[in-house]
């Protein structure tokens, strides 16, 4: 081998080394990104600290925290540019918050109608539609789980969100509310017959309706526990539409008219019955005022001619006396028995 071929081949190794080792190892973390980096395949960890320590481990039950019990892990903050060496490996993500409809299913796109109606049993049997959307965004505090805990996060946090939504939907029942009289003591009304038997026969699309913001806080609690799982938080949930099968549909509209029509009857029958038990009242006690006017004067009356007795025999004689001439003076005609 010639000199020029050594040297041509020793410069050419120091260029790729260059290309290679300095070049390349320079790299930059946007602002909407955080970063991990790895030494052999390792991550670089913040000592023996995990996520069991961190608040987001309060939502977990006490036999799920040693499952997923995630290491701390260093993380690079956005700026640079930094450097690594080549057995070291960047790991990039977006923590900006993304929206995607609830029926979105990353590992099969085209299902629940193309991501766009996801499919729920209700409590009396009915198959109904749900739509509406979830935002998302990836947890800086557990990085490490969806980094390396689980192979595709999305896929597992929403799964973890549809089985929940629809255990809720397949056990939701309508929040009872105590109706109040119109008197002063607030006084619970019981429900008919009749509609404990229309609420079996289908009602339940109609609570479910009536309740969506329960539901969509329901959602947010039993899915606080996301972060700690999948790193991945769940900032909310918005469930629009619940959509009953178009079979039924013409049914339910049916049974929602006769529902409302018998809510408003009895209605209006206990708000009548309640302005007649008021009206019952006041007049009681107009005529028990009435009578405590007339008594008084004669309870008055009976007090005197106590005290007058107590005086002398002589004084309630007279007292007597006087009364009757007060009474002969304003007579026409008197009638006396002959002795």
């Amino acid at each position: 081998m010639s000199p020029d071929v050594a040297t041509g081949i020793i410069y050419g190794a120091g260029a790729w080394v260059f290309v290679r080792c300095v070049l390349s190892g320079f790299y930059t973390v946007n602002q909407n990104e955080r970063a991990v980096k790895t030494v052999f395949g390792r991550a670089q960890r913040l000592g023996t600290a995990t996520t069991l320590k961190d608040p987001i481990a309060d939502s977990l039950r006490e036999d799920e925290k040693p499952r997923y019990a995630y290491p701390q892990v260093r993380i690079v903050l956005p700026g640079g540019p930094y450097f690594k060496w080549p057995w070291e490996r960047i790991y990039k993500v977006s923590v900006a918050t993304n929206t995607v409809s609830m029926a979105y299913d990353p590992m099969q796109p085209s299902a629940n109608n193309g991501g766009t109606v996801l499919e729920a049993v209700t409590k009396d049997q009915l198959n109904t539609g749900l739509t509406g959307q979830i935002r998302y965004r990836v947890s800086e505090r557990n990085l490490y789980a969806y980094f390396f805990g689980v192979k595709n996060p999305i896929a597992h946090v929403m799964g973890y969100f549809v089985s929940i939504l629809r255990e809720r939907i397949a056990n939701f029942e309508a929040p009872s509310a105590p109706s109040l009289g119109v008197g002063t003591e607030p006084t619970p009304a019981p429900a008919p017959k009749a509609l404990d038997m229309a609420t079996v026969q289908g009602i339940s699309i109609n609570d479910l309706r009536k309740n969506l913001r329960d539901i969509n806080e329901h959602m947010d609690k039993e899915c606080a526990s996301s972060a700690a799982r999948y790193g991945i938080v769940l900032d909310a949930s918005l469930i629009t539409g619940i959509d009953p099968p178009s079979e039924v549909e013409s049914a339910l509209a049916a049974i929602n008219t006769a529902h409302n029509q018998v809510s408003s009857d009895i209605s209006l029958a206990q708000a009548g019955a309640d302005q007649k038990i008021v009206q019952s009242k006041r007049a009681v006690e107009i005529e028990t005022l009435k009578a405590q006017a007339e008594v008084e004067p004669l309870a008055r009356l009976a007090d005197q001619l106590v005290a007058l007795k107590q005086i002398s025999e002589e004084a309630l004689t007279l007292y007597v006396r006087n009364v009757r001439l007060a009474l002969l003076g304003k007579a026409r005609r008197v009638i006396k028995e002959v002795e």
